[in-house]
């Protein structure tokens, strides 16, 4: 067992390193097309401009992940923060967070609510480098592990009976759920397990337009699933977060959405 809890990064390893292997790729096609393809000059620029894109990308993505580590800005844990703070509840009863990952948010609210019972769902796909016993592995060396359990499976389809919990939690999970072609969805299906009166915060890329519409128009839907209370707030303009990261893809659509179940 490690000495202290791993949490990993929101910036996964495998996008830097696909990013560098497209570059050198693109660079040794480059060199080629100088030596063997004469009066291919349109081509030969075409493959270097995107040669220099991943390159970028590479320097970029290394940077956005030292920001949201701990030695960097910790921008990864004062997220988690941010939504915390935004939870209205009593801290007695069963919570779930959906798209756990490594049990850093279930770690949060478990210290926060120490009367609560904390389940974490996640699917743990090869995208993250994210596992059920990390997550267990945490919670034993946050001493929560008796407040918490985790399960695998779907945001789309909940293996949870109608009105279970009595908060629903979830970060940044919702826009990268592949099987859910309507993202919209995610959250009714999130509220069908929550109990009447119960609360609900979601934080996700809710700005991102061509996945939840616009913000009065997203609070309105979700007024229609049977929820009161419902309240967005952006929190991509929050103080803490750095220019670096306010691009659309990282923090830059973020929002909070809250409200509780009728």
């Amino acid at each position: 067992m490690p000495s202290k809890p791993q949490y990993g990064n929101w910036v996964a390893p495998r996008m830097i390193r696909a990013c560098v292997i497209l570059a050198a790729i693109l660079l040794i096609v480059e060199g080629e097309l100088w030596i063997f393809a004469d009066g291919q000059a349109a081509l030969t620029i075409i493959v270097g401009v995107l040669a220099a894109f991943f390159i970028a990308c590479v320097v970029y993505f290394r940077h956005a992940r030292r920001l949201f580590s701990p030695e960097g800005g910790d921008i990864q844990n004062k997220v988690l923060d941010l939504l915390v703070s935004h939870i209205d509840w009593d801290g007695k009863g069963k919570a779930l967070d959906i798209g756990c990952g490594s049990g850093a948010l279930a770690v949060k609210i478990a210290k926060r609510f120490p009367q609560a019972h904390i389940t974490g769902l996640d699917f743990w796909g090869a995208d993250w480098n994210y596992a059920k016993a990390q997550c267990e592995t945490n919670t034993a060396l946050e001493s929560v592990e008796t407040q918490t359990d985790f399960v695998q499976g779907s945001a789309t389809a909940l293996p949870f009976a109608d009105g279970t919990f009595d908060l629903t939690v979830s970060n940044m999970t919702f826009h990268e759920v592949k099987d859910a072609k309507n993202k919209i969805d995610l959250i009714k299906e999130a509220l069908r397990v929550l109990k009447p009166g119960g609360a609900f915060v979601f934080q996700d890329l809710f700005l991102l337009k061509a996945y939840y519409g616009a913000p009065d128009e997203l609070v309105a839907a979700v007024k229609a699933m049977g929820a009161k209370e419902v309240q967005f707030e952006n929190t991509s303009n929050a103080p803490f977060i750095p220019t670096a990261l306010k691009l659309p893809f990282m923090l830059g659509a973020a929002g909070v959405l809250r409200g509780r179940k009728i």
